[in-house]
């Protein structure tokens, strides 16, 4: 027995066991923490924190070193090799070492935000790899020193190894990833559905481990002190109890991995970066477009606010703001699209098009508003506030816009690099509508009877000819009122311009407004007789959000942009001359998205060549005729009119169908819901059912005998449950005694007599004796609180207590001495059940 003792003694079984679900752990953390970074760096990163983890771990077991040592140990490892493994471009000279080590600081304490606020994938960008490193290098480490542990903490390895994919799972993308196609069937979320399995199985698998090994050892230890030979008897209660065990397992695994995913495939995936973003800035920033207007007053209408230099061909648009969210009073930037303001890493994906490589120097401008050229692939910024304007940018891919939140906003001299491309759009009148651009307003009924009146054909070829129509009978006005012999300097470059007053505001109301004009004009017989439909006056304020309600009642999402050109074909909108892009430049157009996803930008600017006529044709006030009628004329009263239900005929006409797209929602949810349930409760309810089938099983015996033994195994069983000793080797007295209940001896003494009296007990008396076990059982749930009451009811110590092992008294120090003359002694005795 000395030899068993040495071998169960041995650390190595747990150590092995400790590092080998500590090393599943590292791996699965780096699956779903690779489409963070995507970078082969990664694995040298998490290579690194999981030895020296495990090193230290080592150290601290081997020498049982005190809890500060651990910390110490740790906070050395991040500033000895944070620099170098996290950050290694920083080697490359001594200057860059030191600003490595203050990368370091900011990045222990404040890259875990800015990885939530830079674009997926980050690669190896600045101190976003510091993160990981501190994560699996804790992380590892703590799983260890728990792991190889001996008593019953080692629990809390579980926590601490869940920590690595659990952060990869956490600050990973906003969707999940692309669906695993095999043959006919198809897998959604394969990348989640795996780590999140993996993690629960590996967890289970080395829990069990450890109980086991540490029941042995107990066993063994309790062999070699009381000379009891522990040995495990193989039951059908072990086989149940393995089988149940198992099956909970399955289950939960084949519903969790098959129908979660299955049926959570069309909501959003919540992360943290899901509710990080500069939207706080974003909400409190004026809308530029309300803003417009005061661009064109003679203090800021000659104002440089920007420099533009390409090197190369230059795009034809600087874009300031993108406007995507209108609630019929005020058109503003709100990221409604599938992007989202969000740092930006080394580069973007910025995809096909004609290169840009341009410089942008600002001057007057001001605010949050980056000013941008195409699809941006990267923004180098420089000058003194280089790192503080590099912090504080963010970009929006899907509206291709940029902001930067420094501290009181952008200044003059601000300079910054910006490559990216510019991409190929196809002609508006060749597109088609996606169709579904539902807006949130009601559109105006001036501007629906106008679009009815004029539309020729559909989808760009219908929006282009109603843009080219609108555009050509406005009128271009920046003010509402101009003083008596003063020219501003906006009306200065426009020649033989007459001054029409227009008023500000692009609300419903305003642009209502302007369509009520244009058909009040169009009804007008002058109108035809001089050729001059002109009558709607405003600026890009006004008709940039027309063409945006029209493009929505033809079916294209729209957004209204806000920006300045540097070239244009059309010699009636401003452009900026040599780059040099002033407040008056500005200017404002739609853009609205093809079925192929593709944002074309619609220039929105009225004419300003014929101004609006003031001549009407007078019309005579309609003269209302009384007819006189005879005194001769008999009146006749009108037949009453056949009262109809108009209402209901409208209502039936209009009812094609029960509308029953509530119901797959709901159904949808709620068993998504059920499902969730399912799989959290699903155990729960496995073991409630396993415990009633064997209680009716035993209920039911048509021996009665057999059905009395079975009653005094429920009674055991019960109390076991509710936490009391197992049988061991005690009599049902001496086990009755034990528990104390008031009818325990009645039913000890009734199962003895059933088992071993020469008289079969009747079914009446059986049947009384298992009202008396239902009462028992009752009263061992007494006085318990809720969750012991839980807890009892879903305990699993009565499958296993058949399956314990029955000590075989092989020693005692008298049978030893005995031995020793050749005069053993054995003795046995058979456990109560």
């Amino acid at each position: 027995m000395s030899a068993a003792r040495g071998r169960t003694a041995s650390p190595w079984p747990r150590v092995v066991a400790g590092a080998s679900y500590v090393l599943t752990m590292v791996v699965l953390g780096t699956v779903a923490t690779w489409p963070i970074y995507r970078t082969a760096w990664l694995l040298v990163v998490v290579a690194v924190a999981a030895v020296v983890g495990a090193v230290i771990a080592a150290a601290v077991t081997r020498r049982r070193l005190p809890w500060w040592v651990v910390v110490l140990a740790l906070l050395g490892a991040v500033a000895v090799l944070g620099v170098p493994v996290t950050m290694p471009g920083r080697l490359s000279a001594l200057d860059q070492l030191g600003g490595g080590f203050v990368e370091l600081a900011r990045g222990v304490a404040l890259a875990w935000k800015d990885l939530l606020t830079v674009d997926l994938p980050v690669g190896d960008y600045r101190n976003l790899l510091v993160p990981v490193f501190v994560t699996f290098l804790v992380a590892t480490t703590l799983a260890l020193l728990a792991a190889w542990r001996a008593d019953r903490r080692a629990v809390l390895a579980v926590p601490a190894a869940v920590a690595m994919p659990v952060f990869g799972l956490l600050f990973g993308r906003s969707v999940t990833s692309d669906p695993l196609v095999l043959g006919p069937v198809s897998v959604p979320a394969p990348i989640e559905t795996f780590v999140g399995v993996a993690t629960v199985v590996a967890a289970l698998l080395w829990l069990a481990w450890r109980e086991r090994d540490q029941r042995l050892r107990l066993l063994e230890a309790a062999a070699g002190a009381s000379g009891i030979r522990a040995r495990r008897l193989r039951t059908g209660f072990s086989g149940g109890r393995l089988a149940l065990a198992a099956g909970m397992v399955v289950v939960a695994v084949v519903v969790t991995a098959a129908v979660v995913p299955f049926a959570a495939r069309g909501l959003d995936r919540e992360v943290l970066r899901s509710a990080v973003g500069p939207t706080i800035d974003l909400a409190a920033e004026p809308s530029p477009l309300s803003t417009y207007r005061s661009l064109f007053s003679d203090t800021q209408a000659d104002l440089v606010l920007f420099q533009v230099t390409t090197t190369g061909t230059a795009p034809a648009r600087v874009r300031l703001a993108t406007l995507d969210v209108y609630d019929g009073e005020i058109y503003r930037a709100g990221s409604s699209g599938d992007g989202r303001f969000v740092r930006v890493p080394s580069s973007l994906d910025a995809g096909a098009g004609t290169a840009i490589d341009a410089t942008v120097t600002i001057g007057g401008l001001s605010g949050i508003w980056l000013p941008t050229l195409g699809q941006v692939s990267s923004v180098d910024f420089q000058g003194s506030r280089a790192a503080a304007l590099s912090d504080g940018f963010y970009y929006n891919a899907d509206a291709q816009a940029g902001v930067d939140t420094v501290p009181n906003g952008l200044g003059a001299g601000d300079v910054y690099r910006v490559t990216g491309v510019d991409p190929i759009t196809p002609d508006l009148a060749t597109v088609r509508a996606p169709g579904g651009a539902a807006t949130s307003v009601t559109l105006p009924d001036n501007l629906t009877k106008w679009v009815e009146v004029h539309q020729t054909g559909t989808g760009g070829e219908a929006l282009s000819g109603l843009v080219a129509l609108l555009r050509a009978r406005g009128y271009l006005s920046h003010a509402l009122s101009v003083s008596t012999g003063e020219t501003p300097v906006w009306m200065a470059g426009l020649a033989d311009y007459t001054f029409q007053p227009s008023a500000a505001g692009h609300s419903l109301a305003r642009v209502d407004q302007l369509f009520a004009k244009l058909l009040q004009r169009e009804a007008d017989p002058q109108a035809a007789a001089t050729d001059n439909y002109v009558a709607a006056v405003g600026d890009d304020e006004q008709f940039a959000v027309a063409v945006a309600l029209i493009a929505n009642k033809l079916g294209f999402p729209a957004r209204v942009v806000l920006g300045a050109r540097l070239s244009s074909a059309d010699a009636t909108v401003p452009v900026c001359v040599d780059g040099a892009c002033r407040a008056d430049d500005l200017s404002a157009w739609t853009e609205v998205r093809d079925d192929q996803g593709q944002w074309i930008a619609v220039d929105a600017t009225p004419q300003h060549a014929q101004s609006p006529s003031l001549e009407v044709t007078r019309q005579r006030d309609p003269e209302n005729v009384t007819e006189v009628r005879p005194d001769s004329v008999d009146e006749v009263a009108p037949p009453n009119p056949v009262q109809q239900d108009s209402d209901r005929q409208a209502s039936s006409a209009g009812d094609s169908g029960w509308d029953l797209a509530w119901l797959w929602a709901t159904l949808k949810i709620g068993g998504l819901v059920l499902l969730v349930l399912l799989v959290l409760g699903g155990p729960f309810l496995l073991v409630a059912g396993a415990r009633f089938f064997r209680r009716r099983s035993r209920r039911l015996q048509a021996d009665p005998a057999q059905k009395v033994a079975g009653g005094w195994d429920e009674y055991v069983d019960a109390a076991i449950d509710a936490g009391r000793a197992r049988p061991a080797s005690r009599t049902r007295r001496e086990l009755a005694a034990l528990y104390g209940t008031p009818s325990g001896t009645v039913l000890a003494d009734g199962a003895d007599e059933a088992v071993f009296s020469p008289r079969p007990p009747s079914a009446e008396e059986a049947d009384a004796f298992w009202r008396i076990v239902d009462v028992e059982r009752r009263g061992f749930a007494g006085g318990q609180g809720f969750w012991r009451k839980l807890a009892t009811a879903l305990s699993l110590r009565s499958f296993v207590r058949f399956a314990a092992p029955r000590f075989t008294r092989s020693s005692t120090r008298s049978g030893a001495r005995a031995g020793s003359t050749g005069r053993g002694t054995r003795r046995t005795r058979r456990p109560a059940r």
